[in-house]
């Protein structure tokens, strides 16, 4: 995974945990929520992969009791071993392990940005994320008044709290950062909308993005 990316998804849990008074953080007090984001990343992590287990094991089980019940092996004498037998509807089972597939990739992929967070000397992706953070630090107001000029017909205040801090990511690296091509922040923007919001949100968010782009007239 690449450090930036992996920032991106930090900086999300930091932003959550951001109260109005953003001014009065140190980098310490930033420092420290990260610390303490990893620690949510892993915590999570561990209860996904421990649910995606136990779902594991039941599906296992169950394809064990069809496989006993199934006719041809009512028909074989006690005591002898089940043959193997073809499973008549294969979608319930496919969907039930692309389900846990996909928790497990997630959990994976969140103790992966935690060991490039914590165990590198020098870690890019804990410097990107307070850069990120110092700048939505020192241009809030900018960044919140952008949100609110594009998103027309609401009130910031009343915007899913994922959904905008999203979007203060992603405007704080286009406008203020300014070190990533502007296809790969809106890009990575709408990804971590469809993985922690909805699919709504993240062409909500790709709007007005957009938007932003358009009227700074970002180039790259």
């Amino acid at each position: 995974m690449q450090a930036r990316r992996a920032a991106r998804e930090l900086a999300l849990i930091l932003f959550s945990q951001l109260d109005k008074r953003v001014a009065g953080y140190s980098e310490s007090d930033f420092e420290d929520i990260i610390l303490k984001s990893v620690r949510t990343l892993t915590n999570n992590a561990t209860e996904d992969l421990q649910m995606t287990m136990s779902s594991l094991l039941r599906l296992r089980e169950e394809i064990q009791d069809y496989e006993t019940d199934h006719e041809d092996n009512l028909k074989r004498p006690i005591g002898t071993t089940n043959k193997p037998v073809p499973l008549v509807m294969t979608s319930d089972f496919i969907e039930k392990i692309d389900e846990l597939a996909n928790v497990a990739e997630k959990s994976l992929i969140a103790l992966e940005i935690a060991e490039m967070t914590t165990l590198e000397e020098k870690s890019d992706v804990k410097s990107y994320i307070l850069r990120i953070a110092k700048e939505y630090q020192e241009h809030s107001n900018e960044i919140d008044a952008e949100i609110q000029k594009y998103a027309v017909g609401w009130n910031i205040e009343r915007l899913v709290r994922i959904d905008k801090d999203i979007m203060r990511i992603a405007i704080a690296e286009l406008l203020f950062v300014r070190e990533t091509p502007l296809k790969v922040v809106i890009d990575e923007a709408i990804e971590l909308a469809k993985k922690y919001s909805t699919e709504d949100s993240s062409s909500f968010i790709n709007g007005i993005l957009g938007k932003v782009v358009e009227a700074n007239a970002i180039k790259k």
